[in-house]
């Protein structure tokens, strides 16, 4: 009996180590491959940012006089002004090298500040929306929210709470057509928000 036993464990230890060294080659070329790209982005030169999808705030259309005495609504709006006052490019999902790839290495700096400045918006934009909804504003929370999603941000918490307004006002029909909007995210929180809003759908039945 103790033969077939040793049998198997040699035959499971080469097994194993086929496996180890298939999944070592794998990685080496995945690395390989990666730093060779990395050294063609390097190289692109640089390239023009006109075609780039610059995000505008329309202050003409958000609640900016609804509680604008409050410190902290004040606060969210006075951050809106200062980027406002740059560029704003939503690149989420997307690496730096496929950056200097596609707009040229001496770019990278420039157009790591137009993202950071969208992770500012759509974290402002998330935090006000909610404040004015637990002050009871909920339509003027609503409309805040849905900039954002217009931005295309992926930020969960956006999309449960104007799912729950939606609800809320008798809506359901809009939290259904969050879900083309969540499925198109480039963003690995896509499955998870496409998964709450269709919770979210049920929940209304």
């Amino acid at each position: 009996m103790k033969f077939p036993v040793f049998a198997s464990f040699i035959i499971f230890c080469v097994w194993l180590g086929y496996e180890l060294h298939k999944r070592r080659n794998l990685d080496e070329k995945s690395n390989q491959s990666f730093w060779e790209k990395e050294a063609l982005a390097n190289r692109t030169r640089r390239k023009s940012l006109d075609d780039l999808d610059y995000i505008q705030i329309p202050f003409d259309t958000l609640p900016m006089d609804l509680l604008a005495e409050d410190p902290v609504i004040s606060e969210y709006h006075e951050t809106l002004r200062s980027l406002s006052e740059g560029p704003i490019v939503n690149f989420t999902g997307i690496s730096n090298t496929d950056l200097k790839l596609k707009y040229g290495a001496p770019n990278i700096d420039l157009l790591s500040r137009y993202d950071q400045s969208y992770t500012v918006l759509v974290r402002t934009l998330q935090k006000w929306g909610e404040a004015l909804y637990q002050n009871g504003h909920k339509d003027a929370a609503c409309q805040i929210l849905e900039f954002a999603v217009s931005t295309r941000t992926d930020i969960s918490a956006t999309y449960k709470l104007l799912s729950i307004i939606y609800l809320e006002n008798g809506q359901p029909q809009k939290i259904s057509e969050l879900i083309p909007v969540a499925e198109g995210l480039n963003s690995s929180l896509s499955g998870y928000i496409v998964s709450m809003l269709r919770q979210q759908v049920q929940n209304s039945g």
